[in-house]
């Protein structure tokens, strides 16, 4: 790109030059070379910048090259270092720009590893530059773990239900956001939080929940079946007997810790903020109770995982037939928004944006508290909420074909009710049942026959047939198939569909909240599965989490504070677009509905990486297993 197109992309008036040529010296800027390596502490060898931006208290620093090499870095870094030594300032964009090929590399504040902006491949407008520095707030996983279960205990000693807690949070959550940006707030600081306080300390316990109301009818205008979710929301919360119960200073200190101690350690404007808001409020879901102990609430890092494997971006339609509080749309809205950004200018990654909103995020809840749950999950997140539906998947084939979905990613529940389930797919099962027998696979017997219906009326409308991929998470006892019922369902499943992978994940997966062992599975909806097909089996037993008290599974980081989790996942993608076979980890093999999905049955065992503890653990187990089948008597010899 030309250095005149760079200067009229970023806007022309915020060109800042102090030379001749209409570059940027440093020493000059300093007052003299001497003044500048002084203010350093080294020599300044670089001190020529091609062009300098700026707006209020926002830097982009961009030095052009032909085509720029890895030496060009350490030039950049060089202005950028005399930059915050000369202007005292923090919030600089840099970027390495190629005259020739348009092609650029750029920074956030530091140049390294971390603080590369991957996704960013064009020049845009300062005013996008600024918004990356807009809320300066602190995007902190363990402080809003910690908070999380802290906010929880004071929730407790308000008498607020444990089964209205999530909802409750969620809505004075939205409604704090709300509350922030009406006041065109740069920080959650000191400042703000006084003014916030002079303002709820002029209302009245009548008047905030009016005020949260307002904030609920506002963002769900547009929305379908606003009236449902609107009632629902309410009635649920604010018309809970116990949160009317609440005193105007009961209202004060809640508010104030979910805005001090929550919303100030989540940028909702970036993709890690909202990362982090999702894992609020699966951490939430964790600590209050549920009806069902079953109810297994997705880790946002599987969610994160299952949406790369399934290639989520903003083309893909997305759906979630049994979406309970969002996760899986929270997580794939903010990879289609994410995606939104790449090769594109401002304006025309906000109209890609509302397309994702509006048209490319679809759900489905039957359950009550869930349903107002997800919705309130996706206002938080940036709307997306419109396409939620309250009905059964199994009555909604119509909005699921109407939808015509790209990817489907859901967590079902492995034990629906029998009633719920229409008759076609009870056939075979015992009439006291009172769960489902197949552990969930019925469910994905129903979206194949959808995907069938719905390919019947693309081909009728001269429309290309459509293969969804299929991300689902089932506990390990639906892969393994040891009762005929599940054996049926699988061998229905690849007469018409294509099993791609299953990971066996961690033990505890789920950890507070249901016990069940889980399995991704990943199929191709509406392509037979061949006999030549091998699929792809990973044994995914580490995932980089470790338990912790108050606070669940954690994620951990290794010595130079890199994510484990990060590198874990990127190996378990990694090996499956290549089909990878590695010992102790994966294996590559033809399967039929008889057999076992699990990686177990068929990976090679590493024995490099045994050791006595090994041995010991494993005779241990032994010796349990004999006491308790009273096999053998402890304490007897």
């Amino acid at each position: 790109m030309e250095r005149i197109a760079i200067i009229n992309t970023i806007g022309s008036q915020y060109v800042t030059s102090n030379t001749e040529e209409g570059e940027y010296n440093y020493i000059n800027a300093a007052g003299s070379r001497k003044k500048l390596e002084k203010l350093l502490g080294h020599h300044a060898e670089h001190v020529k910048l091609d062009i300098r931006f700026e707006f209020d208290d926002v830097i982009v620093l961009i030095e052009t090259k032909k085509y720029f090499v890895e030496d060009d870095e350490k030039q950049l870094a060089a202005y950028l270092e005399e930059e915050k030594a000369v202007n005292n300032t923090s919030k600089i964009i840099c970027i390495l720009a190629n005259i020739d090929d348009d092609k650029i590399k750029v920074w956030n504040c530091f140049m390294d590893k971390d603080h590369l902006l991957e996704n960013e491949t064009i020049i845009k407008e300062m005013s996008y530059y600024a918004k990356l520095f807009d809320i300066s707030k602190q995007n902190n996983r363990e402080k809003v773990l910690k908070n999380t279960y802290d906010l929880n205990e004071l929730l407790h000693k308000k008498d607020i239900d444990e089964a209205n807690r999530s909802q409750f949070v969620g809505t004075s959550l939205l409604y704090i956001k709300d509350l922030v940006g009406r006041f065109n707030a740069k920080a959650i600081d000191e400042e703000l939080i006084n003014q916030i306080k002079k303002h709820w300390g002029r209302m009245t316990t009548e008047s905030i929940i009016g005020d949260i109301k307002s904030t609920l009818n506002q963002k769900l205008d547009g929305s379908e079946e606003k009236e449902i979710k609107i009632k629902l929301l309410q009635s649920s919360v604010l018309e809970n007997q116990k949160v009317r119960n609440l005193t105007l200073k009961d209202w004060q200190e809640i508010l104030l810790v979910i805005l001090k101690n929550i919303y100030k350690y989540i940028n909702v404007d970036s993709s890690e903020g909202q990362d982090i808001l999702n894992l609020f409020f699966i951490a939430f879901n964790k600590y209050t109770g549920k009806a069902d102990k079953n109810q297994a609430y997705t880790p946002d890092h599987i969610t994160d995982f299952m949406a790369k494997l399934t290639d989520v971006d903003r083309s893909t339609i997305v759906l979630d037939p049994t979406c309970g509080s969002g996760s899986f749309l929270v997580q794939a809205l903010v990879k289609a928004i994410s995606d939104c950004y790449k090769d594109t200018t401002e304006k025309e990654a906000e109209e890609l944006i509302e397309t994702v909103k509006k048209e490319h995020i679809f759900g489905i809840e039957c359950e009550e508290k869930a349903y107002g749950l997800s919705t309130t999950n996706m206002l938080i997140h940036g709307d997306g909420n419109s396409n939620i539906t309250f009905k059964s998947c199994f009555d909604s084939q119509d909005f699921i074909i109407k939808a015509a979905p790209d990817i489907i990613l859901m967590n079902p529940p492995y034990n629906a009710k029998p009633k719920n389930i229409p008759k076609k797919y009870k056939v075979g099962w015992s009439k006291d049942k009172k769960e489902d027998p197949t552990k969930g696979l019925v469910f994905i017997h129903f979206l194949s026959d959808v995907v069938k219906e719905m390919n019947k009326q693309r081909e009728k409308k001269g429309l290309t047939k459509k293969y969804p991929k299929l991300a689902v998470l089932l506990p390990v006892s639906a892969a393994i198939g040891s009762k005929e019922i599940i054996t049926k369902e699988k061998k229905t499943m690849l007469s018409e569909n294509t099993l791609e992978a299953v990971f066996t994940l961690p033990d505890e997966i789920f950890y507070p909240g249901a016990s069940a062992c889980a399995c991704c599975m990943l199929f191709t909806l509406g392509k037979k599965h061949t006999e030549n097909k091998k699929t792809f089996f990973g044994f995914c037993k580490d995932d980089g989490f470790k338990k912790k008290k108050n606070l669940g599974r954690v994620e951990q980081f290794d010595v130079e504070n890199k994510s484990k989790w990060k590198t874990i996942e990127e190996k378990w993608l990694t090996a499956f677009e290549n089909k990878t076979v590695e010992d102790g980890f994966s294996a590559m093999v033809h399967v039929n509905g008889d057999d076992e999905w699990l990686c177990e049955a068929y990976m090679k065992t590493d024995f490099t990486t045994l050791c006595k503890e090994d041995f010991q653990s494993t005779i241990n187990s032994y010796l349990a297993y004999l006491v308790k089948e009273g096999k053998i008597y402890e304490g007897i010899k």
